[in-house]
């Protein structure tokens, strides 16, 4: 992998890197698989000749995909976020994200291979930062009541509005 990032997450899966990696790289522009590296010898988690690694571009950033075996399931302690410019992006993202995995609450979703991302609608983003704390309290209380956010909604109860 030839890059300029510093730092390029590892992503450890259990025999299905590459189509997680050829999946998420649907899913947003500056997004690709770069590189796939089959193993050149036996390993514990894959036989030679196997995909050992996926190395991939999601909305510019680099990762690499390693099929390292089950030991090691993905939690919610490191998430994915997708900021999102309007609902439809919102919509898109959470029907192809959840299928196949499971839906969480306030707008977490974990995908087919148990990774947990984070789909948040910019303007989520700005009113709970409101600088009026009642119009930013009213925003996040409609946002915990929710499993995949709906930003007319929160903008309704921002403005007090039921």
């Amino acid at each position: 992998m030839s890059t300029t990032q510093k730092i390029v997450p590892c992503l450890w899966f259990n025999g299905n890197a590459e189509a997680a990696a050829e999946f998420y790289v649907s899913l947003l522009p500056d997004s690709r698989i770069d590189r796939i590296l089959k193993s050149p010898t036996d390993t514990p988690s894959v036989p030679a000749g196997m995909v050992l690694t996926v190395e991939f571009t999601l909305a510019g950033m680099q990762y690499m995909g390693l099929n390292g075996g089950s030991q090691f399931p993905f939690t919610e302690a490191v998430s994915f976020q997708i900021y999102c410019d309007d609902q439809p992006e919102v919509d898109r993202l959470w029907a192809a994200i959840a299928e196949g995995g499971s839906e969480i609450a306030c707008g977490w979703v974990k995908d087919r291979w148990g990774v947990p991302w984070q789909i948040v609608p910019r303007r989520l983003i700005e009113l709970i930062n409101d600088p009026d704390v009642d119009r930013a309290r009213r925003a996040q209380e409609a946002m915990m009541q929710m499993v995949k956010i709906d930003i007319a909604t929160i903008e309704r109860a921002a403005d007090g509005i039921s």
